[in-house]
């Protein structure tokens, strides 16, 4: 255990001080403003895009109550003023900064706690050293896997059809999630009732109103998720246009039982959250440790880098900042910026011109102009025109009036005021542009084998994300040696594993303000560039992504440089976002990715956007691709429930813009549309920055995902099977229109025609009912003959049938012979 200790030691510093920090001004306090997460409290769906749109950082937590919709949002007091007067309503705070800072204090314990463990068993106390927890192979009882066909008795006024109906156990309680859509849309009220268990009558076990899900104004279906007591067996929804339905309960991630046979797993490989630099350390120590089948790959774009200019705002910031000067030094901060001060001076004398000097190198004196009576007259717009003037001082620093302020006000003497880039980050964060890293793994490391993506942090604050990842790289090393499983799939793939996009982001994060969501590049003009603006600058990662981006014109993203949702001045401006696209760009051999973000517990795929009005989607993928990422994600579920019983429910299972909010040019939508990967998004979690052991726990479920994740990729890449389809009811006579369905043996594509004619890749393809719906029958009404023929994700095509091939005939066909009615 020892020897895996030292193996995982990282060299950190022992203070936490920063030498910026002492320079902090409590006159550069003014416009200054700390994050909360607060409550919103909204009347339907309407208003949850309004909220969307005004650009505010909306958390992932959405919460659907009968007679109202409750979100989240990170807003400072000016924000939510904002919000008040556009008449939202909010609510009760959930989170401040000093949460953030009380976490922080828990990691450095945690840093305390294991360099004294360390010492005792004789380790270098200036590195960090990980324990490393005992094997876990502890899993829950599966339930019964019951049907989910449904029997129907509707109005002729109503069309009510039971899209899903699902039962699940969690570490919470017993559950059964409801979907159902009716053509009577969110004017009607829908009824849940279900039985106790087999054999007793519907209702028995309870019933309760849906709730009318209306998105973007379109309506999408009624939904609920109930707590019971014991399991039922079936559920019955009535409409108030006339309409039942009936469906068996399906069981959702049922857990298989334990295998005696499998080979215990090393887990719990991270203890204390790590910003990017450790992280970058982690990863480059992992591939020393383990050369055979690990290696680092260096990004090409290097970022910004944990920097800023130093600045000062000097001046009374009220009445609009009329009287305020801002000034900002040409030099980075820990380039020479914070050696430099300025200072206004009254002359104390009649009649005494404005003039700028520059004394002892570093500071800018401006002494004040005064009137024939002494008074001084200088105003701001007069004393930003002189520094910027000044031969010397305009060398050192420029200056600019306080948010778009016309500079009018009377300039008061004060100083001298040291400038500052406000950076608190201990000295072993560089300030220099960063080199971002990702970690290679795998055997064979030469594009011979299928590839996964995983990466996470996109989202500064998102802490625990890239304690997902670290888990998944660790686990997949440190197993590898006596694990035939992990040694099979680091044997089959090459794992491409990215801790954290964001690390400047990651960086400010951590060190300087815990609600950071974006990267620290500045686009902002000087209307909104003074240094209490600082927590506003950025730009949100997941909307720079050149598909389906805000300049494409769909929803979920900003063009104002102060909000959250920042989506950026172009398509991939930043080198963050051309960092992650270089990946399956330069790897082509990547199949599969996997985007880790928090919070929400959701899991998520494409599409993630959509155009106002209308609600009009990216194009949603077919219906054999959309039922892949169904099964699959069933798969990776229930790994991840295995770990202490944590279920992402059905609701919050699907395409980001059927299950949240619209999200222009995120990277999930830019991996499955612009390369062409089977691309998901894990949302940990239900905080950004939980508690350990909560953060330990996210780590360990997530990192459970991702290793079958590389199982769906294996199977993905040796699937040389063909797909089986078949019809119900066969071809043959009948007195009137015959309604029918397919049905197949894995998820698959369906190509058919009615017309006679051979069924190619351009023939029409079975689509769904309906979002979230099974798939649609064809109604036939005259006599014809029915060609078809299935294609599975990996592109087998059934009976080897060749559809370029005028003359290759291996296609499915049944004839309808329609002979009245």
């Amino acid at each position: 255990m020892i020897a895996i200790w030292v193996a995982a030691a990282l060299a950190l510093p022992i203070a936490y001080g920063s030498a910026s920090s002492s320079s902090y001004e409590t006159t550069e306090k003014a416009g200054f403003e700390e994050a909360a997460v607060i409550e919103v409290e909204l009347a339907d769906r309407d208003e949850v895009d309004r909220l969307v749109e005004t650009g505010v950082d909306l958390t992932h937590e959405i919460h659907v109550h009968g007679s109202h919709i409750d979100a989240q949002v990170v807003v400072t007091p000016s924000e939510a003023a904002d919000l008040r007067a556009q008449g939202f309503e909010l609510g009760k705070v959930l989170w401040t900064e000093a949460d953030s800072r009380a976490v922080l204090a828990q990691r450095r314990e945690v840093i305390r706690e294991n360099r004294q463990e360390a010492r005792a068993f004789g380790i270098d106390a200036t590195g960090y050293t990980e324990p490393v927890t005992k094997p876990s192979t502890k899993q829950l009882q599966a339930g019964e896997l019951l049907s989910g066909d449904q029997s129907l008795s509707a109005a002729e006024t109503d069309n009510l059809v039971i899209a899903r109906a699902d039962y699940f156990q969690s570490s919470q309680g017993h559950f059964i999630s409801v979907e159902a859509k009716t053509d009577l849309a969110q004017t009607a009220t829908l009824t849940l009732e279900w039985d106790e268990g087999p054999g007793t009558p519907i209702g028995s076990g309870g019933s309760i109103n849906m709730q009318s899900f209306v998105d973007a104004g379109t309506y999408m279906y009624h939904r609920r998720q109930i707590g019971v007591d014991d399991r039922p067996e079936y559920i019955r929804v009535t409409s108030s246009g006339g309409a039942t339905a009936t469906m068996a309960l399906e069981e959702w991630l049922p857990l298989p039982e334990d295998d005696p046979g499998e080979d215990p797993l090393m887990t719990g490989f991270v203890d204390h959250y790590m910003d990017a630099t450790e992280l970058m350390d982690r990863f480059e120590q992992l591939a020393a440790e383990f050369p055979e089948i690990a290696e680092i790959v260096e990004l090409p774009y290097k970022t910004n880098g944990y920097r800023r200019k130093s600045q000062a705002t000097i001046g009374s910031t009220g009445g609009g900042g009329a009287a305020a000067v801002v000034v900002e030094s040409h030099d980075w901060g820990h380039e020479g910026g914070d050696n430099l001060s300025v200072e206004f001076v009254n002359p104390g004398a009649a009649s005494s011109p404005l003039s700028v000097s520059v004394v002892g190198g570093t500071l800018i004196r401006v002494t004040l102009a005064t009137d024939v009576t002494g008074a001084l007259t200088s105003t701001s717009a007069q004393v930003v025109a002189a520094i910027n003037a000044s031969g010397q001082a305009s060398q050192l620093v420029r200056s600019f009036n306080y948010r778009g302020s016309a500079g009018g006000g009377i300039v008061q003497a004060a100083g001298p005021v040291q400038l500052s880039d406000f950076l608190n980050a201990p000295d072993y964060v560089s300030h220099e542009p960063f080199q971002n890293k990702i970690l290679r793994i795998g055997k064979f490391r030469n594009g011979s084998r299928p590839g996964v993506l995983a990466y996470s942090q996109e989202h500064a604050r998102e802490w625990q994300t890239p304690l997902v990842t670290t888990e998944f790289a660790e686990r997949l090393l440190r197993n590898y040696a006596h694990n035939e499983d992990i040694k099979k799939l680091v044997n089959q793939h090459e794992i491409f594993v990215a801790p954290s996009i964001n690390p400047d982001g990651s960086h400010y994060s951590f060190h300087d303000f815990g609600s950071q969501r974006r990267t620290m590049t500045r686009h902002c003009d000087d209307n909104n560039g003074d240094p209490g603006r600082r927590n506003a600058w950025g730009v949100d990662t997941n909307r720079n992504y050149p598909t389906g981006s805000l300049f494409d014109g769909y929803s979920g993203a900003s063009s104002s440089c102060t909000s959250d949702v920042y989506s950026g001045p172009a398509e991939l401006s930043e080198p963050e976002n051309r960092n992650l696209v270089w990946i399956p760009q330069t790897f082509d051999n990547i199949t599969h990715a996997m985007n880790i973000h928090s919070s929400g517990n959701y899991f998520m795929w494409s599409p993630g956007a959509y155009s106002l009005p209308g609600r009009i989607t990216l194009p949603r993928p077919t219906l054999g691709e959309e039922n892949y990422f169904w099964e699959s994600s069933k798969r990776i579920l229930t790994e991840i429930k295995k770990w202490r019983g944590t279920v992402v429910t059905p609701a919050r299972t699907g395409p980001i813009a059927d299950v949240l909010y619209s999200a222009a040019g995120n990277s999930g939508d830019h991996l499955w549309y612009g390369e062409d990967l089977y691309a998901w998004n894990f949302e940990v979690g239900t905080s950004f920055q939980p508690s350990w052991p909560e953060a330990g726990h996210q780590a360990n479920e997530f990192a459970n995902g991702l290793l079958e994740l590389l199982a769906i990729t294996n199977d993905f890449s040796k699937d040389k099977k063909d797909p089986k389809s078949s019809v119900s009811p066969k071809g043959g006579k009948y007195s009137g229109p015959v309604e029918v369905s397919f049905s197949w043996s894995e998820p698959v594509s369906i190509y058919y025609t009615l017309d006679g004619s051979r069924p190619t890749f351009d023939s029409p393809t079975l689509e769904s009912k309906g979002i979230r719906e099974g798939a649609e029958t064809l109604t036939i009404t005259e006599t014809t003959t029915l060609k078809w023929f299935a294609v599975d994700a990996k592109g087998n095509i059934e009976n080897g049938y060749n559809p370029n091939n005028q003359f290759h005939d291996k296609f499915n066909k049944e004839t309808y012979k329609i002979t009245g009615g």
